[in-house]
């Protein structure tokens, strides 16, 4: 079913998931390994997961779990996560050793360094990416060279810079500062760390989605621990990775009754989007400048490997505008009753936003229908960052920047 409610700026694509064998590489497993080697770096802690109980039941339904990424390594986003764990295993590649059997201080040490040398990671990013990889190279004593699309706001430039990467902002949309990066590593021999792939470059992104399973592994724990499952989880899209990463692994751990997955991504930038209603099961990119609010999501290209779990196992895709992430921005900073306030970023709460379209707003009923939402649903997403733009983040909450359109009465 594919909806358009033109008057909001709103897209959706229903079907039934094609389904099939859960992917192998995002296993149980693999996910203990991951977090086992998260465990090792400095600073690691799990992150809240947030129980908005009484904002469910205003709104009409079970439960709403909110994993808050905006503490991860006092970074403010998921990303440090698939980063960290792909550079660790491209050092101890150069070592000649399995990551199983060293530990995270010995990949820092002054031997690993000697037999390796120094070497200069790089990346494209519109900001979250790049502070993972330079924190990574930072904690490792390594360099890294940093890429940025065009409209990148400075305060997410700064952060990088702070950990001793530098950072070159281009006039570029991202898919072609990712193409910019590349061809300087082919050029320089430096080392890529980007989160999509291509022919000939899939080892280094599956690493980096591997690397996300941890954020998926600690919600699952925490939400077994109090006796719940999600029954819908949305999760929202850039190129495809860390939603891949996280419908695989949820599809592992819920084999017998799997939620329903709903992917989220800003109109501009809705190559997820594209691809599902191409209906012809390949990756689809979209091109322009890629503008939105939604930062983190601002990408054209699907990587291939995320694209080939979310064509399988999605029920719902959604692109919506500005006003849903700004929204959600205001709805988890402003909490109903006992809960508890959540910091999020453009790009985390888009899918907050989204939930009150769908459950207070008469013109997005047959969505709502459609995805099976009820008053026994409990709806699970991800605050994957903090504030990471601060002024824009100020500009939403306290002077109403990019309020609702239109709405009709709920």
């Amino acid at each position: 079913m594919l909806t358009e409610i033109l008057n909001y700026n709103f897209q959706s694509f229903i079907q039934k998931p094609k389904n099939g064998n859960a992917p192998q590489a995002f296993s149980e497993e693999i996910a203990e390994k991951v977090l086992r080697f998260h465990r090792q770096l400095p600073g690691y802690e799990p992150t809240r997961l947030i129980s908005l109980k009484r904002l469910a039941r205003t709104w009409g339904i079970e439960d709403i779990f909110v994993k808050d990424e905006s503490t991860r390594f006092d970074l403010k986003a998921f990303k440090v996560l698939g980063g960290s764990y792909a550079v660790a295993q491209l050092i101890c590649q150069k070592l000649g050793i399995r990551l199983a059997e060293t530990d995270f201080p010995y990949l820092t040490s002054d031997e690993a360094r000697q037999r390796i040398g120094r070497i200069t990671l790089t990346t494209a990013t519109d900001g979250n990416h790049g502070r993972g990889i330079a924190w990574a190279a930072q904690q490792l004593r390594q360099d890294a060279v940093i890429y940025m699309p065009k409209g990148t706001v400075p305060s997410r430039v700064e952060t990088i810079r702070a950990h001793g990467a530098k950072v070159e902002v281009t006039d570029l949309n991202y898919d072609d500062a990712v193409r910019l990066a590349n061809g300087m590593a082919e050029k320089n021999g430096w080392h890529m760390i980007q989160d999509t792939a291509w022919q000939g470059y899939e080892e280094i992104p599956l690493w980096i989605m591997q690397g996300y399973m941890t954020m998926g592994k600690e919600t699952v724990d925490q939400m077994a621990a109090q006796k719940a499952a999600p029954t819908h989880v949305f999760v929202q899209a850039g190129v495809g990775s860390m939603s891949g990463a996280v419908v695989g692994y949820l599809v592992n751990r819920y084999r017998e009754r799997p939620p329903a997955f709903i992917i989220m991504e800003p109109n501009n930038a809705a190559c997820i989007f594209a691809s599902a209603i191409a209906g012809d099961g390949r990756p689809h990119a979209v091109t322009g400048d890629l503008t939105t609010i939604m930062a983190g999501l601002a990408c054209g290209e699907p990587n291939p490997m995320g694209w080939e779990i979310l064509r399988n196992f999605t029920t719902g895709y959604v692109c919506c505008d500005n006003y849903v992430a700004a929204n959600g921005i205001r709805i988890l900073a402003n909490p109903m009753g006992e809960d508890l306030p959540v910091e999020a970023g453009e790009s985390g709460s888009v899918g907050i936003g989204l939930i009150d379209l769908l459950l207070n707003h008469r013109a997005f009923e047959k969505v709502k229908q459609a995805l099976g939402i009820g008053p026994d649903s409990k709806l699970l997403f991800f605050n994957t960052e903090g504030a990471t733009d601060p002024i824009n983040y100020r500009e939403i909450l306290w002077y109403g920047k990019y309020p609702a359109l239109h709405l009709p009465e709920p």
